[in-house]
Order: structure tokens, then sequence, then C-alpha cells
């Protein structure tokens, strides 16, 4: 698979087997995230690997605490059982049972990954650019071996309670959760908004004539409403 077919068919997948991640898939894959970019090659990003040891089983329930109160929340206050939410064939039912799924699930995630950002100054709003190249490179390289996951904040909630299981320290921003597994079915393509949407040139809200999608490209209807101009 060439690196543009990954990006495009790298998406967000929430059905795993039940089947365990090889070591050697997790070292290729863990290998390709600390090949990351950082700010002044710092290099401050840690990842905490959970499988399927006692610490790993509690991490997993532990966030599966806090997925079931963000998704309750989040469930309730976007409406997902109104609206076209009511049809079960309806997209918004379908992610709403897919998330519904994920959810209950959780705890039985092959492999549980949790990035990490190791502080060396106040909390700053630039930061996340010392970690999350890295997790965008473990996402594609997980694509690359045929496996596939998604990333979440379902931690938030249990960030303390995590810290004190796992011993990690609290001046260390957990920043995101990855799960990863083999995926039960699809991989993509992924669809997104039209590109002249996106792509600007010299002018705010103007796109260039050459930022056109590929032909064949499926687009969305999710995001911001289209210009009107």
């Amino acid at each position: 698979m060439g690196l543009l077919e990954g990006i495009a068919t790298t998406r967000a997948i929430r059905r795993y087997r039940p089947d365990p991640i090889p070591d050697h898939i997790l070292r290729d894959v863990m290998f390709a995230a600390t090949r990351a970019p950082s700010g002044s090659n710092r290099q401050p990003f840690r990842f905490m690997v959970l499988t399927a040891g006692d610490k790993a089983m509690q991490a997993k329930r532990l966030i599966q605490d806090g997925a079931r109160k963000i998704w309750g929340v989040k469930r309730e206050n976007d409406q997902y059982d109104k609206g076209s939410g009511a049809r079960q064939d309806s997209p918004k039912a379908r992610m709403a049972g897919t998330m519904e799924h994920y959810v209950d699930h959780f705890d039985k995630v092959p492999a549980l990954i949790l990035p990490c950002l190791v502080r060396y100054r106040a909390a700053h709003p630039m930061e996340g650019a010392s970690v999350y190249p890295a997790v965008q490179n473990l996402m594609l390289a997980a694509r690359g071996l045929g496996y596939d996951g998604v990333i979440t904040g379902f931690h938030g909630p249990v960030d303390a309670e995590l810290k004190t299981l796992l011993g990690i320290p609290e001046e260390v921003f957990i920043a995101c959760t990855v799960t990863l597994g083999k995926p039960i079915g699809s991989h993509g393509p992924v669809r997104r908004r039209p590109m002249p949407e996106r792509i600007f040139g010299d002018t705010w809200d103007a796109s260039p004539a050459w930022a056109e999608d590929p032909p064949g490209t499926r687009h969305t209807s999710a995001g911001p409403p289209k210009r009107t101009t």
C-alpha cells in the first residue's frame, strides 16, 4: 500500500475482531510513532501500550466508565435518538449504534494506547504539536499493517485514576486514547468535504483552481455548511 492510499483510507474504526495483536505488529506500529517530529526534537512523547495484563484490564474498564459518561451526554445533546436518528437505517442511527457498541465493548479492545506528553514547561497552546503527529504516525502504520483504530478523549473523566493506576507522573499530559485491532468491516476510503471548501489561495475563502478532488472522490454532508458565495 502506498502512503497516499493509506492516508485516504485510514478511518475511525470502532469494531474489532477479538484476536490479540502480535508483538511484532505492535513493535512496528510503535516504531513508526517514535519517528514523528517534535518541537526542538525534544521527543517528549511517551506511550502506554496496554493489552491483556491485569493493569491493562483495569485501565480499559476505567476508561469505559469515562466513555459511558461522555457518550451519554453527547447522545442526548446531539439528539441521536430524534429526527433522522429515530430511523434505524439512517446514518445518524447507524453512528449511534456503532458508538454504543464501541462503548459497551471498550474493555475488550485488543490494544489500548495512551499517548502522553512529558511537559517540560507550563501547558502551552502549541504543545500538542509535539505529540499528535506521533499519534497520526501510529494510525497510518497500523493501517499499513492491516489494523485500524480510533482516537478518543474518553480518558478525560478518569485521568487522575488512570495516573494512579499506571504510575503516570502528575505533570504528564495524557493526550488521548487510541484503540487498535483487526477491523470488522472495510477500511474506507474516508469521506470528507470537497477540497475547495478547505483550501484557500491568497484570499480567505477563495480556492485556487488546482484545489480539486481527484475524480471519483466521495464526499460527506457532515461538517459546516457549504459556502454560499
